[in-house]
């Protein structure tokens, strides 16, 4: 994980520039920003009984301001953790639920547009993101050995290989002065996140052995341009 992580940054790296360009009799400005937020993640699905968890991404992004037009562009990275919490028990027979908590880490590389609702305040930003996330991993170790909810078998440790490359969209909006501006996200996954799950022979008894998940996280942060 850390080598594709190191790999993103430095072609987003390459991307953030700050130069300004002619194109007929307008001047076409490139900057940068620098990002942070706090995130909400959750895997939308049938098979398991999830808890929305918290979450923290930070990013670079590269931005083209075109002054005639209704629009503006960007294309950077960020980077993210978030939780996620899935329903358990502590053995096969036990009667006792409890919440088992995974963390997953991604790397996101982003190419939005920007409607210029009030051109230097306000704009509604969307689309869409290619993500590689790492397997979920337990943030309590002690916690590997629980089973999950809905199915007989199943355990905690047998789904956390879901699928690594996801395709997002995503859609908010950003207002404030022309250089910092507070910025909600709403991401949703395209691509089913639990698709991997299928291809490992797992045990499903008791429950649904289709499994199906769409990510979703909203995000509320920070971002500030020069």
């Amino acid at each position: 994980m850390k080598k594709q992580l190191v790999l993103l940054v430095v072609i987003a790296t390459c991307f953030v520039t700050t130069n300004f360009a002619q194109k007929g009799h307008y001047r076409i400005s490139n900057g940068f920003g620098i990002n942070g937020g706090i995130t909400k993640f959750d895997i939308t699905t049938s098979n398991f009984v999830t808890k929305q968890g918290d979450g923290f991404l930070g990013g670079l992004s590269a931005m083209v301001d075109i002054p005639h037009m209704w629009y503006n562009i960007s294309y950077g990275m960020q980077l993210s953790e978030s939780t996620i919490e899935i329903l358990g028990r502590p053995s096969i027979a036990s009667t006792e639920e409890a919440f088992i908590e995974y963390k997953m880490f991604a790397a996101q590389l982003a190419f939005l547009g920007h409607i210029k609702i009030i051109p230097n305040y306000f704009t509604i930003d969307l689309g869409p993101m290619l993500q590689y996330n790492s397997k979920l991993e337990f943030k309590n170790k002690d916690e590997k050995g629980y089973y999950i909810n809905n199915y007989t078998n199943l355990s905690a440790e047998d789904i956390t290989n879901i699928s690594q490359f996801n395709l997002n969209g995503a859609i908010g909006a950003s207002v404030g002065i022309k250089n910092i501006k507070l910025k909600a996200q709403y991401l949703y996954g395209f691509t089913n996140i639990l698709k991997k799950l299928e291809n490992q022979d797992l045990d499903a008894t008791g429950g649904n052995g289709r499994f199906k998940g769409n990510q979703t996280m909203l995000v509320l942060g920070l971002i500030a341009s020069f």
